[in-house]
């Protein structure tokens, strides 16, 4: 039986190989692109903007990947940019779990390798990692056949994240690391999202990578205060919390209502100010998932509340969390439980033109990603960074890569150690002094690199020089 299983499989080789002469190849590929995703396309912030970048250099990108959340804009009216959808496994419940997990495996394999047939003779397949299993063995047999340079960006490593749910010695876990180090080598290129882990590439897996730290978008940036109120007035049709916290009408100078509201609006000359007494926005993003332990920060919720009621010199907050995830139903249950009266918590799902807009409005960014590797770098964080926006994190072996603890945010260990920065930088606020706005003047005079031109330096000689 076996037998005829190789048999079956080498005739089919047979035939993708014949197939594969009559398919363009040369000059007409060499400015043809995929870029690989097994995943949520909208939820994909970094290969995005690599199908960007390749599409403003002439290339034509075939984005593939799954459908859910809505891409940027700026992808989906990019002339240069096919989004090429994978049909989406649908999960079953009959079996054991391992099995269950290998039939997913086999179905997802077939899938991904039937649609890249279908796309335009690619030059290069940019894959992202993870997921790699089984996406980096059926990129590689795809350019194999077609002749394409596989380029892998990893992100992180696939096998790290399946042990927070099974174990570090868990049958899965361990073929997945071989799975994960073995096809890794087979890439024609490398690229990571730290120097750590492109150490770790080098020693443990002898992979040559190359490291493109994430960077924002140009479109990540401070929010004017005019455009805040009007996102502000929007997101409060649907979310209690904006419409509770933010004035819904613009607010004469020198009024005696002192409702919570966020800005003020000069009836004479239309300049917006600040309320004294307005409410702190703090943000956070997640994808709800093992490596984010949303319970800290609702501990030290629970301890600034306390605070805010006794007395000091606090200001009321509002705490916007966006994401989708597995575990948002879990958390958000925990949030229904508390009953705070100075702190009140919404759980949206923004669009992408709005996600930017919503940083560039807030006063104090939280981020609780503890890398599974701890190779890797939370996006969020570059994207609050973009917008100016000072950060709390939590801690993880390679995060001073990015934030620089009392340069241009705060690094915590547990809830309470975050209680005490939140009550230490929100004192007195909004006035200009306090560690808060210095943090803010320090990211404002920092002269980061965007993405596209960390790109174009980093990345780009792969696609025209190889």
């Amino acid at each position: 039986m076996a037998a005829l299983w190789w048999l079956a499989l080498g005739g089919v080789l047979l035939l993708l190989l014949l197939w594969r002469r009559a398919r363009p190849s040369g000059s007409e590929t060499s400015l043809a692109a995929a870029v690989v995703v097994l995943g949520d396309l909208g939820r994909s912030p970094r290969m995005q903007y690599h199908a960007l970048s390749l599409a403003r250099r002439g290339f034509r990108v075939a984005f593939l990947g799954y459908a859910g959340t809505k891409p940027h804009s700026d992808i989906l009216h990019n002339e240069n940019i096919q989004i090429v959808y994978i049909p989406e496994h649908t999960s079953w419940q009959v079996g054991p779990r391992v099995l269950q997990y290998i039939a997913k495996v086999i179905i997802q394999t077939v899938q991904l390798f039937y649609t890249m047939l279908k796309i335009e003779n690619p030059g290069y397949v940019l894959l992202q990692n993870p997921p790699g299993l089984p996406s980096i063995a059926v990129t590689w047999a795809f350019c194999f056949l077609c002749g394409s340079k596989l380029i892998i960006d990893w992100h992180n490593y696939g096998y790290t994240i399946m042990s927070l749910t099974h174990g570090e010695r868990h049958l899965l876990v361990r073929i997945a690391k071989w799975y994960e180090e073995h096809f890794g080598r087979l890439s024609h290129y490398n690229i990571c999202v730290t120097n750590a882990m492109k150490e770790d590439l080098e020693v443990n897996c002898n992979i040559i990578a190359i490291t493109l730290y994430d960077k924002p978008a140009s479109f990540f940036k401070e929010t004017p205060l005019s455009d805040q109120h009007r996102l502000f007035m929007r997101l409060g049709k649907d979310y209690v919390p904006f419409k509770a916290r933010y004035a819904a009408e613009p607010i004469a100078p020198g009024d005696g209502d002192k409702r919570s509201a966020f800005t003020q609006w000069e009836a004479r000359s239309g300049q917006v100010t600040h309320l004294k007494d307005r409410p702190a926005l703090l943000v956070s993003s997640t994808s709800w998932t093992e490596d984010e332990d949303f319970s800290i920060l609702l501990k030290a919720l629970e301890d600034y509340e306390h605070y805010v009621g006794d007395g000091m010199k606090l200001p009321p907050l509002v705490c916007v969390i966006t994401g989708k995830g597995p575990l948002k139903e879990h958390y958000c249950k925990l949030i229904a439980a508390l009953h705070f009266k100075h702190i009140q918590i919404c759980t949206p799902w923004l669009e992408a033109e709005d996600y930017p807009l919503l940083l560039g409005s807030a006063d104090l960014g939280v981020c609780l990603h503890k890398s599974s590797s701890g190779l890797d770098l939370p996006m969020k964080v570059v994207d609050m960074f973009g917008c100016c926006l000072p950060v709390c994190a939590v801690q993880f072996r390679c995060l001073p890569e990015l934030v620089k603890h009392d340069v241009n945010g705060l690094i915590f260990r547990d809830s309470s150690e975050l209680a005490g920065q939140l009550k230490m930088l929100f004192w007195d606020f909004p006035t200009a002094e306090g560690k808060l706005n210095l943090f803010r003047r320090n990211l404002r005079t920092d002269k980061q690199l965007r993405w596209d031109e960390s790109w174009e330096r980093t990345v780009f000689p792969l696609f025209s020089h190889s």
